[in-house]
């Protein structure tokens, strides 16, 4: 996301700061600038005009979606704040949190898998020539992952047991690819039940099913086609 501004100060070194400061730049060597009028002094205090510049800095990885979801909550006109901290691996994790922020979670957390996914295309969006590493950021509002993972985790637990119980198989609803890898982690802890993912595209669904033979195959099966399907 580039943003631009036109700065005016005593001097072309302090237009300069002022800029990056305004810009939310982390440091004045982020920005391209132009001068577009240098500062005059005048005559005895008299005439005297300030240096004018116009300066742009292109937000780059996670600042960028960091930009993005605060803009998105400001104009929406959400009682929230948006940080940012580290994940693992050099990820990012954006939060939102508020009374008002629950609006942006959805049903089952779609409407936050897309701001997810739009962050995601904010962080890693390049100018043309322009290599760098990939950046992966999650979105979460008021530490709803964390209780969405526990939700499903206790539902195959709870589906399990009545594959178990009953000798038949049981369909989950569909889900995204980063539920469908809770579900296929926690069934691989409880023995006797593998999963497999049936479906297409965002109609996948987990089947849990009774262990037999070829169940090892089946269960790996389930976990490489879910493993690089996050947001």
């Amino acid at each position: 996301m580039k943003k631009e501004i036109i700065v005016t100060a005593k001097t072309v070194e302090e237009a300069v700061e002022k800029a990056a400061a305004e810009l939310g730049a982390p440091d004045r060597e982020a920005i391209a600038y132009t001068v577009l009028e240098e500062p005059k002094k005048g005559f005895l205090g008299l005439g005297a005009t300030p240096a004018k510049i116009e300066a742009s800095y292109q937000q780059k990885g996670a600042d960028a979606a960091l930009e993005l979801i605060r803009t998105l909550v400001r104009e929406m006109g959400l009682d929230a704040t948006v940080t940012m901290t580290d994940g693992e691996d050099d990820n990012k994790i954006i939060k939102v949190d508020g009374d008002s922020a629950g609006v942006l979670i959805g049903h089952h957390g779609d409407t936050l898998d897309s701001l997810q996914y739009l962050a995601n295309l904010a962080a890693n969006k390049k100018t043309a020539g322009e290599k760098r590493e990939y950046c992966r950021v999650t979105v979460d509002v008021e530490n709803y992952r964390a209780k969405r993972e526990e939700t499903l985790r206790a539902l195959a637990r709870r589906m399990a047991d009545k594959v178990l119980r009953y000798k038949k198989s049981v369909m989950l609803e569909p889900m995204n690819p980063y539920e469908r890898r809770i579900i296929h982690s926690e069934i691989q802890n409880i023995e006797g039940v593998s999963t497999n993912s049936i479906g297409s595209e965002n109609n996948r669904k987990v089947v849990l099913y009774l262990d037999t033979e070829g169940a090892t195959a089946g269960k790996k099966q389930a976990d490489d086609e879910d493993e690089f399907g996050e947001f």
